[in-house]
């Protein structure tokens, strides 16, 4: 009898098991006919569809190919690059069938988290392999430009322990660890000190190097500036053109270490990835060097060609040739030549010894549309993209007013967070499913290492169905739109995602940083800031019609904008405020004040200027009535915010195309495959 229990038990959850992996294969089939129109067939055939299995869940190739090579042949391996599945072809149907049969549910260890294969049979497979980029203008990778033993050598003659910042002038960055030699480099500035020359020169360990280049004709004249990064696995550099009064034409970096991928932009929206291998010289010159921005995204792992991988060149996109790279512990020399005389190149527009000796004026405040998003791409999206890891290290605490809406919401509600940021909001009430999306990738692929659901996508455009989201929060985002037609298309965005009686709670900076005699806290001065004196800081900007009243801003006289001056009140309602990305983020948790501006720190960085519409009080009730089937429920003002509660009053058809009718694609994904 024993026995047999036994026996029946094992059947029982034998068949709990197979019955929970067929729900799975399901949904992963819907998921992928929604995200990506990849149609699933019932039947079995040579072809099968890796649900969980992509380069965007962690998977190598080679690690893929070890679990699907038990079952039979492997003719051919797609892997899209960033995308949570691959897809499989065997030698016969019967090996596909053996493989959906004992490998669906398996689980792999990625990147210290586990993920769940599952597989589904496809009768074709469409994929595009993109046109082969060419390298930009002007650049060059020599392979194995040094040897093994030059390179150890190299690599003994930095000191990274003492701090002899006399010599070296070392500084340990957030994102790196950096040490100058000739002249140091002034983050604040972006420039050298051309009259501080650093004592002891450049180290001798790089002679070997410098001679090979002149005896190359790689560059006719010895540089006297180096620069010394090291990059842990996780750690990049933001993307930035080296400043052209600074530094002469030619600029060389050679990779110790390990190798890495270095992205290359050109300013009308090129963009090419370039494999560094370990001991490889990159050259930059002309206009890779004057006009296209470098940089190096901070990740763990990088796509990669999996067929010489260790060669340099561009990283394409062909799905057939692609694989992970974990990244090492890589230390680059940069070395460079200070110019002491004015730049003369070819691209005044990217120069700053060609530009007008005055501060230019701000840029113009939008007229179109166009302009509009041109503004917001500039100065709203890039931005966010740059300073994403600062902005995450400052953003912790839940605001208390934003948290209690949240945990009014019932056990198992659907809720979106529009402009999640780094998803501090997303993991606050584990009975309430959380999903959240923002217009960064760098910001949600925060929220992924951090475990949530978050997907990129542009506020006006979410890729969700109507009349499915229970509740939707907005905080601090729809003052980043730099029109009144904009800021009103992001509130019927968010109520066209809303079900009848679902609410919406949205967030705005406010104009009036002093409210009932009570001064915000972005206002308030803290011992570890250094903020500039101000001429009258307490005192209430000029009374402005705002864009709820009718009046346009170029109507009020401005015609620009100006930038503001941190912590002190706001001059007018269109304006940027200064992000001061730092070298190391405060631990401590993030005041309540919902308005912050990033002056967290005492080492210097670079500056960037982030777009914003204060809003007047009134101004964004104004706006929410606007919108058809919305009742406002409550306004109230929070440290320097408008807030608004919305309720949407009635189910009405939405007008948006079947196109837009899908669920995002990556996270989701693992999300209903789980």
């Amino acid at each position: 009898m024993a026995a047999n229990c036994g026996g029946s038990v094992e059947t029982v959850k034998k068949n709990k098991e197979d019955k929970k992996r067929l729900r799975k294969e399901i949904k992963v089939s819907h998921t992928l006919l929604r995200h990506e129109g990849i149609n699933t067939v019932s039947f079995p055939t040579k072809k099968l569809a890796v649900a969980n299995g992509g380069l965007g869940n962690g998977v190598s190739r080679e690690q893929l190919l070890d679990v699907l090579g038990r079952c039979g042949h492997v003719e051919a391996l797609l892997m899209p690059p960033n995308k949570p599945y691959a897809f499989v072809t065997y030698g016969t149907v019967e090996d596909a069938r053996r493989c959906q049969t004992s490998l669906g549910g398996r689980q792999l260890q990625c990147q210290g988290q586990t993920i769940t294969l599952y597989f589904c049979f496809v009768e074709k497979v469409d994929y595009n392999v993109c046109s082969s980029a060419e390298l930009p203008p002007g650049l060059r990778v020599w392979e194995d430009f040094v040897t093994p033993e030059e390179e150890t050598g190299l690599l003994e003659s930095l000191d990274w322990v003492s701090l002899d910042n006399d010599v070296t002038a070392q500084k340990s960055l957030k994102h790196r660890k950096v040490k100058h030699y000739g002249y140091e480099f002034l983050y604040e500035t972006n420039n050298v000190d051309k009259d501080q020359l650093l004592p002891g020169g450049l180290p001798d360990a790089c002679d070997i190097v410098l001679e090979k280049c002149l005896k190359e004709n790689i560059m006719n004249i010895k540089p006297d500036q180096l620069t010394v990064n090291q990059y842990q696995p996780g750690q990049g550099i933001p993307p930035h053109v080296d400043t052209h009064s600074a530094f002469e034409d030619t600029i060389l970096s050679l990779s110790l270490g390990a190798k890495t991928v270095m992205d290359f932009r050109h300013p009308d929206g090129r963009s090419v990835a370039v494999l560094l291998p370990r001991r490889s010289l990159l050259v930059m010159k002309g206009e890779c060097r004057y006009l296209w921005t470098h940089g190096i995204t901070p990740r763990k792992l990088d796509v990669v060609p999996a067929v010489g991988g260790e060669r340099p060149g561009v990283v394409t996109c062909d799905p057939r040739d692609l694989t992970l790279s974990q990244r090492d512990t890589r230390t680059s020399f940069t070395f460079r030549k200070v110019r002491h005389t004015t730049c003369d190149c070819a691209y005044p527009s990217a120069c700053d010894s060609q530009q007008p000796l005055q501060d230019p004026p701000g840029p113009p405040l939008p007229r179109s549309d166009m302009d509009a998003a041109h503004l917001e791409s500039r100065f709203v999206h890039a931005v966010y993209e740059e300073i994403a890891g600062h902005f995450s290290g400052t953003r912790h605490s839940p605001w208390p007013r934003v948290a209690a809406f949240l945990r009014s919401l019932a056990p198992g509600a659907l809720l979106l967070d529009a402009g999640c940021g780094n998803g501090k909001y997303l993991g606050l009430c584990p009975g309430v499913f959380a999903v959240g999306c923002d217009r960064s990738q760098s910001l949600t692929q925060i929220c992924g290492e951090r475990g949530f659901q978050a997907f990129t996508c542009d506020a006006l455009d979410v890729p969700l169905r109507s009349d499915m989201c229970d509740a939707c929060i907005s905080i601090a985002v729809i003052h980043h739109f730099s029109t009144q037609v904009r800021r009103v298309s992001a509130i019927k965005e968010l109520i066209r995602l809303l079900k009848p009686g679902g609410r919406a709670l949205i967030s705005v900076w406010a104009l009036e940083q002093e409210y009932n005699k009570q001064r915000s806290k972005y206002l308030k001065k803290t011992k570890e800031e250094n903020v500039c004196p101000v001429k009258d800081r307490t005192a209430t900007p000029p009374p402005q019609e705002h864009a709820g009243k009718g009046l346009s801003l170029v109507q009020n006289g401005q015609t620009t904008l100006s930038v503001h001056t941190n912590r002190t009140t706001f001059s007018s309602q269109d304006l940027l405020v200064p992000w001061h990305l730092k070298g190391a983020t405060p631990k401590s948790p993030e005041p309540l004040a919902h308005l912050t501006d990033g002056v967290t720190g005492p080492t210097p960085g670079p500056i960037f200027h982030r777009y914003y519409h204060v809003f007047c009080e009134g101004e964004l009730e104004d706006l929410c009535r606007k919108v058809e089937n919305v009742t406002v429920q409550s306004s109230y003002y929070d440290q320097g915010n408008w807030c608004v509660i919305l309720e949407k009053t009635d189910a009405v058809a939405s007008m948006r195309g079947s196109e837009n009718e899908l669920l995002p694609s990556d996270p989701l994904m693992t999300a209903m495959a789980k």
